[in-house]
């Protein structure tokens, strides 16, 4: 039989041998220094050999004056961890590159005991010359006893510098280091961002490697490995250990095709698998999951490797991948590599949730006959941030201290001055020139300034071409279209406190949002965007023009933006109380009573029926969800990120035709199907919204079993039931008036129906949810109100009746917002700012 359990030890240790036999190293590095700091003879560890640190002709220590030596005979985990270089100051390693391009770089940290140095309490700061490696690590605040880090970085040069900083008065150390070449094609310079997205110019980064797994089989170590990398066993990752079953086959059999190597990963990961296993649930279409803690503030780079180790016949393993709550579906090992035991590996980028947690998941296809799935390998690698940095927010240039800073500017200082000298001779050779042709050519004033972006390539005006006869351009330009107050980068870095880190409210898909304070004491919100986010320039852009035109009180206002300095950055009013989703689950915070959670999402449906009804043309948010629906001090809702709004049909058209894009989970499945965008769309995410309210969990779920993952799918199976109650948030059991929930039920089952035509309208969804905050506020007072397909209350007050009309008049065109809404605008002190926009 081709398949064998992976459980009896002595299976193990025989294929593990037929493995090192069978798996010698093909990749050569051209550069590979392995040092043992502060050690005086060769250390062997791992099959490898290490020699000390100062007998390596090719590697320079920059101070050895600064350094220390540490060393134990005893208590230490490994050979390699005996010895260590404490620094007292700032000293690099430099080392000699004879092939540019990728290269490991490993460090190793062990606090040795040793009289006179208290290494447990030693603070590192790591840099090379471009990137920050770690900043204030200490172990004082770490789990292990010892520590091992993995990067990859290019390097451009004929050397690398490696940098330890003492931080905070304290000491630096490092027991060995590994500086090794790998093949430059083994990191890509692009992968898919789920859903539909892509990120680019991850090549340049400086990556480090957070897990890198073997599903299925045994820890790996540099010796099975061709290029010295460790793969750990998946279990103790695995969210339900009984979902998955290990199998394995010789190493031997792996058949690698021209596009992927050993060197993507050894045979043995592809030799073996987790395959789906028996989770002892009812139903069979479970999701086998891996869960992930990772850092919040960073993207990860994710590979994932299969290999159909368990099929007999081709075409029969097809199953979904999920990451977070995105699915990359129909995964058909046979069409993508035309055989079994053929490795197959897929590049990822994602986010973690707001919890700092991935994701990894494979379950089934709906769609398919088996109900089956595989994974043979993962490895989830962090890259750095803006600040060049995998540790924190500083960059290079404000870690190293002045003096290694100047050194290695010097040439530069002497450059720029021969430079600056240079170009004094020619300003002072053509001034007369150019004053006399100035005065002779007729001056062409203009009346815009354009909005440059990333080098300037792109531009938030358009512009038509330009006139060769006379030199100018004809443009459309936002900056004169009411767009608010233009805050300089200098404003925002003071409002911010430099972008505070203790200022963070939170990351999302267009980037990083901080607290601000502007020079007047108002608080705002500061959304700066990331370059390698999913989105870019063109949410920028629409989010400012489709808030300069809309003023609502269940809109989030724009209070101004900032595009200096290649920034994309959006300042809106501040929220208080935050997103919608925190207040539900994944946050320590107070539960949200029925009538609390009614009145929000009242205000939200508002806030959407404005859009589709209250312009000259309907908008269509594209991504309702519970984090675009903030708080503020009062707990009024209001809508937020307009950045994938679009303008909906004329009175001529049905729908818009477009590409899809929005929050899985959310997602209308119709304009899925047939990218056909309505305001239907809208209506059936807020429907999602609704339920997440209710049920107080994420619209999509996938370590849960498989019928529970889609919460649309899932609550309605329970509404069609009239069972709603049983799934409803545990906080609101016994608390809630059953008509209240019956008519909440209801409207949410509406909005979640397969076809848009059988959808309400946002105008109709907002009544319904008005009535039902009505049924609860009286049930109080009245005996239960007997519920009836009329929607009408008897007895209401007139103030209820007026604000049912107000609702009615929204609907049906006749007011874009009520005689409140105008009267906030003018007095509040967020729109303060937009009357008085100040210019550049």
């Amino acid at each position: 039989m081709k398949i064998m359990k992976w459980v009896p030890l002595f299976m193990t240790l025989i294929l593990y041998g037929m493995f090192v036999c069978s798996s010698n190293a093909a990749f050569k590095p051209v550069d590979s220094y392995l040092l043992a700091c502060g050690s005086s003879h060769n250390v062997t560890f791992q099959g490898q050999t290490y020699i000390p640190d100062l007998e390596h002709s090719s590697v320079k220590l920059s101070s050895q004056a600064n350094s220390l030596v540490a060393t134990t005979n005893s208590s230490a985990p490994f050979p390699i961890y005996q010895s260590a270089r404490v620094f007292t100051r700032s000293v690099s390693y430099e080392f000699d590159i004879k092939q540019k391009g990728h290269h490991w770089v490993r460090l190793y940290f062990y606090p040795i005991s040793s009289a006179g140095h208290d290494l447990k309490s030693a603070s590192l700061t790591v840099v090379t010359e471009n990137f920050v490696l770690l900043n204030n690590f200490t172990f004082e605040n770490f789990k292990g006893s010892y520590m091992w880090k993995e990067f990859a970085i290019n390097v451009d040069s004929n050397s690398l510098s490696l940098t330890f900083i003492p931080s905070n008065n304290s000491i630096a150390f490092v027991n060995a280091i590994e500086v090794v070449s790998i093949p430059d094609d083994l990191i890509p310079d692009q992968a898919l961002f789920l859903p539909s997205t892509s990120i680019s110019g991850i090549s340049e980064l400086a990556l480090e490697t957070v897990y890198r797994v073997n599903m299925g089989g045994p820890l790996l170590t540099a010796q099975n490995d061709t290029l010295g990398r460790m793969w750990q066993n998946d279990v103790q990752y695995l969210h339900v250990n009984s979902s998955a079953t290990n199998v394995s086959v010789s190493p031997s059999t792996i058949k690698y095709p021209a596009t992927v190597t050993p060197e993507i990963a050894p045979n043995w990961v592809y030799a073996t698998a987790e395959t789906m296993g028996d989770p002892n649930v009812a139903n069979s279409n479970f999701n086998m999951t891996w869960v992930f803690n990772v850092d919040p503030d960073f993207t990860y780079f994710i590979r994932v490797h299969f290999c159909d180790v368990v099929s007999q016949s081709l075409n029969s393993l097809v199953f979904n991948l999920y990451i977070n709550s995105d699915v990359w579906a129909s995964v058909d090992l046979s069409s993508l590599t035309g055989g079994l035991d053929v490795p197959y590996y897929k590049d990822f980028a994602a986010n973690s949730s707001d919890s700092g947690v991935l994701t990894i998941s494979v379950g089934p296809d709906p769609v398919a006959d088996d109900s089956s799935g595989i994974m043979n390998g993962l490895e989830i690698i962090k890259m750095s941030n803006e600040a060049r940095s995998l540790d924190g927010v500083s960059p290079v240039e404000h870690l190293l201290p002045p003096s290694a800073s100047k050194k290695k500017h010097t040439a530069i200082i002497i450059g720029s001055s021969v430079g600056a000298v240079a170009a004094v001779m020619m300003i002072a050779l053509f001034f007369c020139c150019f004053v006399s042709h100035k005065s002779k050519t007729p001056q062409q004033g203009h009346s815009w300034l354009p909005l440059p972006l990333y080098g300037n390539s792109l531009t938030l005006t358009k512009m038509s071409t330009v006139s060769q006869k006379s030199g100018t351009a004809s443009c459309i330009s936002l900056t004169s279209t009411n767009l608010g107050r233009f805050f300089s980068f200098q404003d925002i870095m003071e409002a911010t406190n430099k972008f505070d880190e203790t200022m963070l409210l939170g990351v999302g898909g267009f980037g990083r949002v901080y607290k601000g304070t502007l020079e007047d004491g108002t608080n705002v919100a500061v959304k700066r965007g990331n370059p390698r986010s999913e989105q870019g320039i063109a949410e920028f852009r629409t989010e400012i023009e489709m808030l300069s035109k809309l003023r609502h009180r269940h809109l989030v206002s724009l209070i101004g933006y900032c595009d200096e300095r290649s920034e994309m950055i959006l300042v809106y009013e501040y929220m208080a109380n935050g997103p919608l989703r925190s207040h539900l689950y994944g946050a320590d915070l107070p539960s949200l009573s029925w009538k609390q959670r009614l009145e929000i999402c009242i205000g939200a449906a508002r806030g959407l029926h404005y859009l589709h009804t209250g312009a000259t043309q309907s908008i269509i948010h594209r991504d309702v969800k519970t984090t675009n629906i903030l708080l503020d001090e009062n707990f009024v809702a209001k809508v937020a990120d307009f950045g994938l709004s679009k303008t909906g049909p004329s009175l001529d058209q049905t729908h818009v035709s477009t590409a899809v894009k929005g929050s899985f989970g959310y997602l209308d499945p119709e304009y899925f199907r047939r990218q056909q965008l309505t305001e239907k769309s809208d209506v059936y995410s807020f429907g999602v919204v609704l339920m997440e309210v209710l049920c107080t969990r994420p619209a999509l779920n996938p370590v849960l079993p498989r019928e529970q993952v889609n919460i649309a799918e899932w609550a309605m199976t329970w509404q069609k039931k009239g069972m709603l109650d049983q799934i409803m948030d545990s906080n609101l059991v016994g608390k809630v008036n059953s008509a209240s929930l019956k008519k909440f039920g209801e409207t949410a089952e509406k909005c979640l129906a397969e076809y848009g035509v059988d959808r309400p309208s946002m105008g109709d969804v907002l009544w319904n949810l008005e009535y039902a905050l009505q049924l609860e506020e009286m049930s109080s007072a009245l005996a239960e109100p007997e519920d009836n397909s009329t929607n009408h209350i008897q007895g209401l007050p007139l103030t209820s009746l007026e604000q049912f009309d107000n609702s009615v008049n929204m609907m049906n065109g006749a007011n874009s917002g009520t005689d409140d809404d105008a009267e906030d605008a003018t007095t509040s002190a967020v729109f303060s700012q937009l009357v008085n926009p100040r210019g550049r």
